[in-house]
């Protein structure tokens, strides 16, 4: 099944759109059928780059490299004026989320002794860390990398994103706080993670074109899953099925297509927070591009 999504521009040309987002089963999902052009747009070409969600907050922070990348919750306010955020295509912890792991069992209070591995300073997973206790003493390494290093006694414990929340504890390691509990119980909300914006240089028509074209795209995975997920699995990181097959459904859902109006007011709270407590320097401005 083929997806056609709006109209060919006025001019006749093929535009180009550039989209970026990171090399995990869940986006992977998420983008399957523009990129395999299931969904297709007349008169609008995509093309897709995939990169760690920690180089993408850079390069949308220094270059605006992208016309659509995804980005963590965190650097949007330092990309505020550049990009809106799509109402689409944003993953949140529905009582889950990122995680304290470590290599032994260790009260929360122990965390005040140790250094604490961390996926990047721009991630979602550090701002929520950083808002559940501002004093820890963290070191950035990649995310990849983390749970090798705590195995490999260099770091007492880390903060682990993506598919290590499935598979932390099959490497011999043990949870000591899930931020998406603690922010559900804090708060009462979802933990909003990651999300796509839209370049502003676009147009209003542009941007909801645009879109448009990704709430499609993730329509069309969740309603052709089977083949959406066989596409998903070469991006799965050592997952089986199974768990891929649950980690997708974790941050790919109804909430992926809208993140409604308690996602909202999350997203809002979350970096309202981040600003209040001096984690985010620059005041939040949040608006979405409907599709």
């Amino acid at each position: 099944m083929t997806t056609q999504v709006s109209e060919a521009s006025d001019s006749g040309k093929i535009i180009d759109i550039s989209i970026a987002h990171s090399p995990d089963s869940d986006d992977a999902f998420m983008f399957y059928g523009l990129a395999t052009n299931k969904v297709r747009v007349p008169g609008y070409r995509f093309n897709h780059t995939l990169c760690d969600i920690e180089t993408l907050n850079r390069r949308a922070l220094d270059e605006a490299f992208y016309d659509v990348t995804a980005i963590s919750f965190h650097a949007y306010p330092y990309l505020q004026e550049k990009y809106a955020l799509m109402g689409c295509g944003g993953s949140v912890g529905e009582g889950y989320g990122p995680m304290v792991v470590a290599s032994r069992a260790l009260a929360i209070e122990d965390l005040h002794r140790i250094k604490i591995a961390v996926p990047g300073t721009l991630t979602t997973a550090y701002l929520a860390l950083k808002i559940f206790n501002p004093s820890l003493e963290t070191e950035v390494v990649p995310f990849d990398k983390i749970i090798p290093e705590i195995q490999a006694g260099r770091f007492d414990a880390g903060l682990i994103i993506h598919e290590g929340q499935l598979t932390y504890a099959s490497s011999g390691l043990y949870k000591v706080v899930d931020l998406g509990i603690w922010w559900r119980e804090t708060t009462g909300l979802v933990l909003p993670l990651g999300g796509n914006v839209v370049r502003r240089s676009l147009g209003a028509e542009g941007m909801r074109t645009v879109t448009r074209a990704v709430r499609n795209s993730i329509q069309h995975a969740l309603d052709n899953r089977e083949q959406a997920l066989e596409y998903a699995m070469q991006f799965a990181r050592d997952l089986d099925p199974q768990l891929a097959n649950r980690f997708v459904s974790m941050y790919v859902n109804e909430r992926t297509l809208d993140y409604g109006a308690d996602g909202r007011q999350a997203i809002r709270k979350l970096l309202e927070m981040g600003h209040e407590r001096g984690v985010i320097t620059v005041t939040p401005q949040v608006d979405f591009i409907e599709s």
